[in-house]
């Protein structure tokens, strides 16, 4: 095997990163300042994902480091299997986004808006690349710092918008907050070490004090990832941002929160299976809750945004059962739990990024994300719905495709769980299974919901009815990402080999104490295959079979209107109506908020019903206590004193306080 150089990896950052100047040079000539920086951008990426797949095949990876005129930093860079199995993800998707954007989002017709959104998706992408190779603390917060601010840039892109700018600067504070717990950890640690290169971190005790520093883990990488209660800021992100910004938050940007997670937990040398009992919780809660609160969504890209909260939650609960796996000495664990999660992250990758590109096409073409208002796009936008409908189907963890193979690694590992001796609390980790199997079925009905309320049945408006099938740069980049879902569905054997090698990386183990456990889901994966095409064969035997049956085009007719001679759209199930059964279960979380004027007289001339469900965390908690705080600040503020003498004495006392907290306690 040929050994990875550097160069590769440094090229992909740089060209991605510089991606967006073409754009900006030629902004007498869009078109072709577009096509440059999505050239550009993909030339970037291609060079990357070389590294990374040579890496993920067995060649070796490479750790480099050179000077750094930044206090206590160095650029220290590592390409190992796990970071290379992110870095796929992490350059696959921008480049599908960058082509999906030159019909979606064309420099011909915005302008600088256009520009601006280049520019910052380039260093986004650069910045995330960085992330992931980045070996020490100091790069890794500088490459973490430029990802946040282009981030926030990118959802401010219709700065014009309130909706946008309240987005923008609740991902904003919130991105802050999660940097700033990060930070405590790094300077914590990086003190102990005497060094802040994660080559010398490793072997961290767990012990003590160790638990504080977990929690700051899960607090900063935990906001990026938006784990639940921490999501507060990615439903309203994603809603504002464009089709193909999304698709790059939901899909990429999150798991560098994974990544972060993984690689520091990977630091410490037998964490307590307390540990991944916390972050198992935690997955199971996002995971239900989040494909609870995407069921009662109207709008299209707010739903799927919470099914990023799902989907996180269950790549959390693959990551907490690996480390139940470490803490109890269990290979079998550790790999089923890693590899189901780290699966999960590319899967997940996948699939929201072709439902973002599919609803972005609905909306190129309807001008609305409002369920309520589409329908019966089937005939009008057959591509899109077909390959929505692939990536429903995936999210929903349905075979042959990519979501169950992830998710079945997870359920094995959570079954294996049972193998702990009897009386080991960490043997609740098997109630993991039932939790996937629940997020599944509700998955299933949100995605029934969502395809039948914009694809199916008669359109709703005038903007649904006139419809025409999005331009081919954007059909393309789903349809790879399409076969890229049905590809692993079909084959997932031949993704065992790296995630064993980025297995053995993330828990310090050599290779050969994951063999075993490897090769049963390696075999396990050879059924999966056989299974997924049986189905595929009984699908084409029933398309066939209808064929004959049916044989030319079915007759034009009016969707069944509830047995009315003269039905109209309005008499078609809705997205709220078809999903109000389940979502009751939840009202004691969500609150829902119903505004309902009935029907009054024999011969009624109004009524109205509409519903919405608020954030339970940010609209029912945050948003509320922030007020308060405002408020009491406003009456301090009204009440503080002008004069210098009163603000030197507040400032003796807190330190007063500061020292004698010092002399007394600590």
């Amino acid at each position: 095997m040929v050994p990875v150089t550097p160069a590769l990896a440094v090229l992909a950052v740089v060209l991605t990163t510089a991606s967006g100047l073409p754009g900006l040079l030629l902004r007498r000539r869009p078109a072709l300042g577009q096509a440059l920086s999505s050239a550009a951008l993909c030339a970037g990426s291609a060079l990357g994902l070389g590294a990374a797949a040579a890496v993920l095949s067995g060649s070796g990876g490479f750790a480099v480091s050179a000077p750094w005129h930044v206090p206590l930093g160095s650029l220290a860079l590592r390409l190992d299997p796990l970071s290379a199995l992110f870095l796929v993800p992490i350059l696959g998707v921008p480049a599908l986004g960058s082509v999906y954007g030159l019909t979606y989002f064309p420099q011909s017709l915005l302008g600088g808006r256009a520009v601006r959104l280049q520019l910052y998706y380039g260093l986004v992408t650069g910045s995330m690349a960085l992330v992931v190779l980045a070996d020490n603390a100091m790069l890794f917060l500088a490459g973490w710092e430029v990802m946040a601010v282009a981030s926030f840039l990118l959802v401010l892109t219709d700065h014009e918008k309130a909706e946008s700018q309240k987005a923008a600067f609740t991902y904003l504070a919130a991105a802050h907050a999660g940097t700033f717990a990060l930070f405590a950890f790094f300077c914590v640690v990086g003190s102990a070490r005497g060094s802040f290169d994660f080559a010398s971190w490793n072997g961290l005790p767990a012990g003590g004090k160790a638990g504080w520093l977990y929690a700051l883990l899960l607090v900063g990488f935990g906001i990026k990832a938006g784990l639940m209660p921490l999501h507060f800021w990615l439903p309203g992100a994603h809603a504002a941002a464009p089709s193909h910004v999304s698709a790059l938050m939901s899909g990429v940007l999150l798991k560098t929160g994974i990544y972060g997670l993984l690689r520091t937990t990977g630091l410490f040398e037998a964490p307590p299976a307390s540990w991944g009992m916390a972050l198992l919780a935690l997955g199971a809660v996002s995971g239900v809750l989040g494909v609870g609160l995407a069921l009662a969504q109207h709008d299209l890209k707010r739903l799927l945004a919470y099914h990023s909260v799902e989907n996180i939650g269950i790549i959390a609960m693959g990551v907490g059962l690996a480390l139940v796996g470490r803490a109890r000495g269990e290979p079998a664990l550790v790999f089923l739990g890693f590899a189901g999660g780290a699966l999960h992250v590319v899967n997940h990758s996948l699939f929201k990024s072709l439902l973002f590109y599919g609803a972005g096409s609905v909306q190129h073409a309807c001008h609305t994300r409002d369920l309520e208002h589409l329908g019966g796009l089937a005939k009008s936008m057959r591509a899109t719905s077909f390959l929505f409908l692939v990536g429903a189907a995936a999210i929903s963890g349905l075979p042959p495709l990519n979501g169950f193979v992830s998710e079945w690694l997870v359920a094995l590992g959570a079954l294996r769980a049972m193998e702990l001796p009897r009386g080991d609390a960490a043997a609740f980790a098997v109630l993991a299974a039932p939790a996937l199997a629940l997020i599944g079925g509700l998955a299933s009905a949100c995605f029934a919901k969502v395809q039948g309320a914009v694809f199916l049945g008669s359109p709703r408006s005038e903007h649904a009815a006139h419809a025409r099938e999005s331009p081919r740069t954007m059909l393309v980049p789903m349809a790879v990402l399409a076969a890229a879902c049905a590809a692993i569905g079909l084959f997932p054997a031949l993704l065992v080999p790296a995630l064993h090698r980025a297995a053995a990386t993330w828990a310090g183990l050599p290779p050969e104490a994951l063999a075993s456990p490897a090769a049963q889901a390696a075999a396990s994966a050879r059924w999966v295959s056989l299974v997924a095409a049986a189905l595929l064969a009984g699908l084409a035997a029933l398309v066939l079979l209808r064929r004959r049956a049916l044989p030319g085009p079915s007759p034009a007719s009016e969707t069944w209107g509830c047995a009315f001679s003269a039905p109209t759209p309005r008499m078609q199930y809705t997205g709220s109506s078809f999903a109000e059964i389940l979502t009751g279960h939840f009202a004691w979380v969500f609150r829902p908020r119903i505004r309902f004027q009935p029907p009054r007289g024999l011969f009624p001339r109004n009524a109205s019903f509409a519903s919405e469900v608020p954030d339970t965390v940010l609209d029912l908690a945050l948003s509320p206590a922030l007020s308060f705080l405002e408020r009491i600040a406003l009456w301090l503020r009204a009440w503080y004193p002008t004069r210098v003498h009163f603000h030197a004495v507040l400032l003796l006392l807190g330190l007063v306080a500061i020292l004698s907290w010092r002399l007394l306690w600590w």
